[in-house]
C-alpha cells in the first residue's frame, strides 16, 4: 500500500476547549504516540482528513505526518467522530518502524461469485469475517485478501488456511483454524430432482466453458 504524505500543525495546548477551538477553526484534533517516543499533539486539515478517512482500509494505511520539519511514520488506530455528522473530532495514530510488525484488520474481497457452483444453485455467501487481524509487517500491509469461489459448491467453508496470506502476514488468532465465510444452502433446501437437474446442468455449462475455451 502507498503511503501517504501530510502536514500537521503541532498543539501547544490540549484538553476539551483547545480541542473545540480547532475544530471550529476546521481543524481536526490528532495525537501521535507509540515507539517509546514522547506523544505529540497535533492538529489536522479537517477537509483533507476527510478525504482520507472515507477511503477503504484507512486503519490500515500508512502515513507520514509532517509536524514542524520532523515526519512521523504511522497508522490510525482510533477515529472518534460525532454521533451526528459522523465528522471526525479526533484521531489517534501510532507510531512504526519499518522493522515493526502491526495487527491490522484487512477486508475480505470475493471473487468469481457468477462462477460459484453453490451460489448456482441457489445457495447463499455467508460471510463470517468481512475483515480478517493479520500480524503485518509494517512497510508491507496489503490492501485485501482475496478468495476465488470458482466451483465452491454449497456446503463449502471457507477456512482462513485456504487463504492465501501475503509474505510475511499471519492471523492473529492462531488457536484454530477460523471460519471465514460459507455457501449455505437455500431456505428450505433443494429438492433431490432439482439439485441433480441442476448440478449436472451446471457441469455442462463448465463443459461448454472448457471446449470453448
Amino acid at each position: 500500500m502507498e503511503t501517504i504524505d501530510i502536514k500537521a500543525e503541532a498543539r501547544s495546548q490540549v484538553g476539551k476547549g483547545s480541542a473545540r477551538a480547532a475544530r471550529r477553526a476546521g481543524l481536526v484534533p490528532a495525537v501521535i504516540y507509540g515507539n517509546k517516543e514522547t506523544a505529540v499533539s497535533v492538529t489536522l486539515d479537517a477537509n483533507q482528513w476527510r478525504q482520507l478517512m472515507h477511503k477503504p482500509g484507512i486503519f490500515s494505511q500508512l502515513i507520514n505526518i509532517n509536524v514542524n520539519n520532523e515526519t512521523h511514520f504511522v497508522l490510525p488506530r482510533d477515529i472518534q467522530q460525532h454521533p451526528v455528522s459522523e465528522e471526525a473530532i479526533h484521531v489517534d495514530f501510532l507510531r512504526v518502524t519499518k522493522n515493526a510488525t502491526v495487527a491490522v484488520g484487512i477486508a475480505v474481497e470475493f471473487l468469481n461469485e457468477d462462477k460459484c457452483t453453490g451460489l448456482k444453485l441457489g445457495g447463499v455467501l455467508n460471510i463470517v469475517r468481512s475483515k480478517v487481524e493479520l500480524n503485518c509487517p509494517a512497510i508491507s500491509i496489503p490492501e485485501k485478501l482475496t478468495v476465488d469461489l470458482e466451483g465452491l459448491n454449497v456446503g463449502h467453508t471457507i477456512h482462513i488456511s485456504s487463504i492465501e496470506l501475503p509474505e510475511g502476514c499471519t492471523p492473529t488468532i492462531t488457536d484454530r483454524d477460523f471460519t471465514v465465510a460459507t455457501i449455505a444452502a437455500p431456505r428450505g433446501g433443494l429438492d433431490d430432482a432439482d439439485e441433480t437437474e441442476d448440478t449436472e446442468e451446471v457441469s455442462e455449462e463448465t463443459e461448454e466453458g472448457k471446449s470453448d475455451s
